[in-house]
């Protein structure tokens, strides 16, 4: 069973058992709900004595804990506002994350826990248990700190801000609205038919640039900075077959791949198939 103790809170006492704890946690006794833990070496006529010194600083409820019952004690949530852990000599108690969890479950908000070990790791304990405000003395081998200002488990919806819309107001009419007349957004460059040869790409890139290799004109295109034109010039037969065709022309003639076409018919053929070897 855990050890409860109410202690009458006229008894006044005279010892410096107080002196050691912080004005921080003196300053919450009065009217406040004290949880003493200590555990095994401690003297019991060490731990009434103590408890009997904070009966004179008005607490209005005095509860004295031993470690290995604190956690089977079964406390509510939320009841304490100060715990005073491990004050006793020897020290023997270690603060494990469980019993850390254990202790701010059942402090209030605001809650001030002063407590010693000699612990390399009780800074990082407190943190994860949920504590804040830390304060760790090595060369007193003691900590301090607090429960947050807000109870454990407890949510908040959040609040997400709603995006701005630009909107006109209810009041105005169209008469009142002034627009901005959408042909005066556009010049006379933008007005000018593009001419063909201007939207010309390559087709190796795909792109309006000219690939290493060019053999199409866009390279001259774009570096004279104008559409080049393809150059055209009529050709004359030699031999006066070539209108029937592929079968009846020479291996050099300038028609060779193309259709019959009749006799007479000016043919124009351009400046790449007039020079094949370019």
């Amino acid at each position: 069973m855990s050890l409860l103790c109410q202690f009458p809170m006229s008894q006044l006492l005279k010892n410096m058992s107080l002196a050691t704890i912080p004005s921080e946690a003196l300053n919450r006794l009065k009217d406040g709900t004290v949880l003493v833990l200590w555990g095994a070496g401690s003297s019991p006529e060490d731990v009434q004595r103590f408890s009997q010194e904070l009966s004179a600083q008005k607490c209005s409820r005095i509860i004295v804990e031993h470690f290995e019952r604190l956690i089977l004690s079964n406390h509510p949530n939320s009841i304490f506002d100060v715990v005073l852990s491990n004050i006793f000599e020897p020290h023997t108690a270690k603060h494990s994350f469980e019993l850390l969890s254990e202790i701010v479950r059942i402090m209030k908000t605001n809650g001030f826990i002063f407590g010693k070990e000699k612990s390399d790791r009780i800074s990082a304990d407190l943190k994860l248990a949920g504590f804040c405000n830390i304060i760790v003395e090595p060369s007193e081998n003691s900590f301090s700190a607090q429960t947050p200002n807000f109870e454990v488990g407890s949510s908040s919806r959040l609040a997400f801000a709603k995006p701005t819309v630009w909107s006109l107001s209810d009041n105005l009419v169209d008469d009142q609205i002034e627009l901005i007349n959408e042909d005066d957004l556009l010049d006379e460059n933008d007005l000018k038919k593009p001419e063909a040869e201007t939207l010309r790409v390559c087709g190796t890139t795909g792109k309006r640039k000219a690939c290493k290799d060019c053999s199409c004109g866009l390279a001259e295109e774009l570096e004279a900075g104008q559409p080049v034109k393809p150059t055209t010039k009529s050709a004359t037969s030699s031999c006066g077959s070539c209108y029937l065709g592929d079968a009846f022309r020479c291996a050099s003639c300038p028609y060779l791949g193309m259709p019959a076409f009749k006799p007479g018919e000016k043919i124009q053929l351009s400046e790449r198939q007039l020079n094949p070897d370019l």
